[in-house]
């Protein structure tokens, strides 16, 4: 063990670093946009469900991993079994392929920051905004310059390293992103006419808990969490023995969903107020588009659309910097290079992916690379799509399903337990946490590939 390995300096600093990674984007635009694709109340419940039975469970087990080791995600696992060291290459080659493209989508959130406070011109006519949005993203080189801007804020506060770097920022950050979701929460739910759009939000129709509801909120939940990636292992490997695993596991799931409804509260009765729930969606096209429009319609738009893109940018950034620190711990601790080395031997390699995924955003340019599943056989699709597809519909699925077998099979629960249960803390679940480890998790992930490659779809 590497007695000299950075640690947390408080545990409230390991939580919001953690709550930090799981909170992202996901949670401000799709997770809206599923409430109300699957029922409302109804895909909430189910939600809610779901994180604490499946998504839980599978956090605990790469915490114990991490925390055990004190290694970085493929550290970890070539300590504990050499012949797993794959599941720990998958979590690196996810992370790094998920930053970047996701640079670049944090470019576009900071792109529409500039653009609200310079007078939020988005131009006129009938379809004004998407044209704007679509307009801007096919462009070769600005995209890529906000994109770059994103990332180089990622660069600096992971170079600063754990304590001094994301810890602090994340204490920060993290606050101010429940601040300002507080605020748009109050506005949303202060307009004319909100109650109905909340009323949808919360209201529980038996009938709408079906199948569908239930993959929709498996496929959300699972993704929200940061887990499948080793994102966990690693922010696992820097917390001190006497803390109590489950307790901070629990409230990083507790934050994350609390951000998630919050910021359905905050969206959805806008939504309905101004233009109704036909417009709810999910994705870039209801966030960059659809939004701007709903926040041009209301008293003060112009200022909630400014907040509102500065509680991206905070999700954003916050989930980036630990995709970044898992990647740079690898490097740092594998090859002993410094933390300023790692990360400029992966951003260049990661400026051409990203380059690849922005430019693809424009079909005339006709960027594509084949993707296979089951239900659709061998297709050309653009770049953009495939490095989607790649990470949420096969990769990260994947990788959560092997930690799942390695900690249940291969390790064993009882030695994680153990890890879990470290300097006197208490683990009275053990048994059924080991049981959903074991069988319960990697039934649901495997539904969940069954979705994604065996029928084509993205859940997340």
């Amino acid at each position: 063990m590497n007695q000299k390995r950075s640690q947390w300096a408080s545990n409230i600093g390991f939580i919001l670093a953690a709550a930090g990674s799981a909170i992202g984007l996901g949670n401000i635009w799709k997770f809206s946009g599923k409430v109300a694709a699957y029922g409302g109340g109804a895909f909430i419940l189910c939600y809610i469900i779901i994180v604490f039975l499946i998504g839980l469970p599978v956090m605990l087990t790469e915490l114990s991993i991490g925390r055990r080791t004190q290694k970085n995600v493929v550290g970890a696992f070539h300590t504990l079994n050499p012949k797993w060291t794959f599941c720990g290459v998958i979590g690196v080659i996810t992370l790094f392929v998920i930053l970047s493209y996701y640079a670049i989508v944090g470019g576009w959130v900071l792109k529409y920051i500039w653009v609200y406070l310079s007078g939020a011109d988005f131009g006129t006519g009938q379809a004004a905004y998407e044209n704007y949005f679509t307009g801007f993203i096919a462009k070769p080189v600005e995209p890529l310059i906000w994109g770059a801007v994103f990332l180089i804020l990622c660069i600096y506060v992971v170079v600063r390293g754990v304590s001094q770097g994301i810890e602090r920022v994340s204490k920060f950050l993290m606050p101010c992103l429940f601040l300002l979701l507080i605020a748009c929460v109050i506005r949303a739910v202060t307009l004319p006419g909100a109650m109905e759009g909340v009323s949808y939000l919360f209201s529980i129709h038996p009938e709408d808990i079906g199948m569908n509801t239930f993959v929709g909120a498996l496929g959300q939940a699972f993704f929200s969490l940061s887990v499948g990636m080793g994102i966990m292992i690693t922010y696992g490997s820097y917390v001190p023995k006497k803390e109590n695993l489950v307790k901070s596991a629990a409230w990083i799931c507790c934050l994350d969903t609390l951000v998630a409804i919050l910021a359905a509260v905050a969206i959805v009765p806008v939504v309905f107020v101004t233009m109704g729930s036909d417009k709810l969606g999910m994705g870039g096209s209801f966030a960059f588009i659809a939004l701007p429009e709903v926040f041009a319609q209301m008293p003060g738009g112009r200022w909630f659309g400014c907040f509102f893109f500065l509680l991206l940018f905070l999700a954003a950034l916050t989930s980036a910097i630990s995709i970044l620190e898992s990647c740079v711990s690898f490097l740092t601790e594998e090859f002993h290079l410094s933390r300023l080395k790692a990360t400029l031997i992966l951003a260049i390699p990661m400026t051409v992916l990203s380059a690849g995924y922005s430019l693809s955003q424009s079909s005339a340019r006709g960027i594509n690379l084949p993707w296979f599943d089951f239900a659709n056989g061998l297709q050309m699709l653009p770049m953009n799509a495939v490095m989607e597809k790649f990470t949420d519909n096969l990769m990260i699925p994947l990788g959560g399903l092997f930690f799942c077998i390695f900690v249940g099979w291969i390790w064993g629960t009882k030695n994680a337990a153990a890890e879990i249960e470290s300097e006197r803390n208490t683990f009275r679940l053990k048994k059924v946490w080991s049981f959903i480890v074991r069988f319960l998790a990697p039934v649901f992930i495997l539904l969940i590939l069954y979705f994604t490659i065996g029928l084509g779809q993205g859940l997340s």
